[in-house]
């Protein structure tokens, strides 16, 4: 079986939204043992949308679309792709029913347009959705293509999927094979440092690795092909075993973790609390590690520190410090650290201070200087590092941020 992806709205033309469904369905249908060989966006544009259907229809056997199921005029995939296909529209009384007892329970006005979504290509069936008021369709216009709609809402398109599309699509029996995939996570290495230590598996075929970059952070995606999930497993396993033998520490975690939730989860093992003071980030250390589920078991809290008053008052950064070194100093982000840990009796703390830019800079210290520290119950200490201007005052703290963390989970692995 082949699929394609193809996601409408003018919005994601412009760059408003990011297409965060396309790579979610793609290892959707990865998982499942679907070829996926293409992906497309089509703006609000009944023709132009007709057009990409149609063409889609001599290419694939199945054609997943996300967006413009909604009520509103600039929602026409319904419409376009009955059209495509020569079909009438159809009404489905139960799904208007539905659609007004949804709007009535949320205490929301039910429209006349609304109504627009109870409308699907005659023929097609219904492809519920659990969670809003737009349903999407499993329809086949023609021997050998069928065609599922979603909506462009990533929770409602989600809960589609699992609850009826993942079960169609495997009882189809068109899937070859089964793909496992896992996503290793690392900090502290380049991508090009860590492609060439990889250099003879990014070369291999079944399992294949493949290199990503992020903010600061690298990863590293194993694919496995095989005949049944275990078998892809077993795949996977030495490949995993064998990266993470050469890359050590850097390592940090795989698929759904990042460094704020391995940095808890240390702490949780260790029943140990952590508290954060901030200057440069602006509080972005703590919004990392808060946006955790069950972070508050162990992370008390911080403070954010932007002017040298409050490092003073709030934290007892010592006036002559500030005086004598700056607030980009190891001297002043150890006392902040020391001073919130003292403050909330947390067992470790983190402090940032840094110049994020774009102005502010001088030679001695320039904008992308941070100093970080790390206190525990043996002491304190700082470092500084350099993360250039080139990319941005959000950049910087993002990297600030991942950075004070990944020393924090160093620390508490030694």
């Amino acid at each position: 079986m082949t699929a394609e992806i193809l996601c409408i709205g003018t919005e994601l033309l412009l760059g408003n939204i990011t297409n965060g469904n396309a790579r979610w369905i793609a290892e959707q249908l990865a998982a499942l043992g679907i070829a996926h060989h293409r992906q497309a966006v089509v703006g609000d544009n009944r023709e132009r949308l007709i057009a990409e259907l149609q063409a889609a229809a001599q290419r694939c056997q199945v054609l997943i679309t996300t967006g413009g199921l909604g009520p509103t005029p600039d929602d026409l995939t319904t419409e376009a792709i009955a059209a495509a296909f020569g079909a009438p529209l159809v009404e489905h009384p139960q799904v208007w029913a539905e659609i007004q007892a949804r709007l009535a329970a949320r205490g929301r006005p039910c429209a006349a347009s609304n109504r627009r979504q109870a409308f699907l290509p005659e023929g097609a069936a219904l492809l519920p959705n659990p969670t809003g008021t737009a349903p999407g369709m499993i329809w086949t216009p023609r021997p050998g293509f069928t065609i599922l709609t979603f909506p462009g809402v990533p929770s409602e398109m989600r809960a589609m999927w699992q609850a009826t599309a993942a079960s169609w699509l495997q009882a189809t029996g068109l899937a070859e094979g089964v793909f496992a995939s896992r996503m290793l996570r690392f900090w502290g290495i380049a991508e090009s440092d860590l492609a060439e230590r990889m250099a003879d598996l990014l070369e291999a075929s079944n399992p294949t690795v493949a290199p990503y970059a992020g903010s600061g952070e690298v990863k590293l995606r194993i694919t496995a092909r095989a005949a049944t999930a275990a078998e892809a497993e077993q795949l996977l396993a030495p490949v995993e075993q064998e990266i993470r033998a050469r890359t050590g520490r850097l390592c940090f975690g795989e698929n759904e973790d990042d460094l704020a939730s391995v940095v808890l989860q240390q702490l949780r093992r260790g029943g140990h609390t952590l508290a954060v003071a901030e200057s440069c980030t602006g509080g972005g250390l703590g919004a990392a590690l808060a946006a955790v589920p069950g972070a508050s078991d162990v992370f008390l809290g911080g403070v954010i520190a932007y002017a040298n008053r409050v490092k003073q008052e709030l934290l007892g950064v010592p006036a002559e410090q500030l005086a004598s070194h700056g607030a980009v100093s190891d001297s002043v982000a150890q006392a902040m650290a020391v001073g919130v840990r003292r403050a909330t009796g947390a067992d470790w703390a983190l402090a940032i201070t840094g110049v994020a830019g774009p102005s502010g800079g001088t030679a001695e210290k320039p904008v992308g200087l941070v100093h970080i520290a790390v206190a525990g119950p043996d002491g304190c200490c700082s470092e500084g590092v350099r993360f250039g201007a080139s990319r941005g005052r959000c950049w910087i703290q993002a990297l600030s941020a991942g950075e004070a963390l990944n020393r924090l989970r160093l620390a508490l692995l030694d």
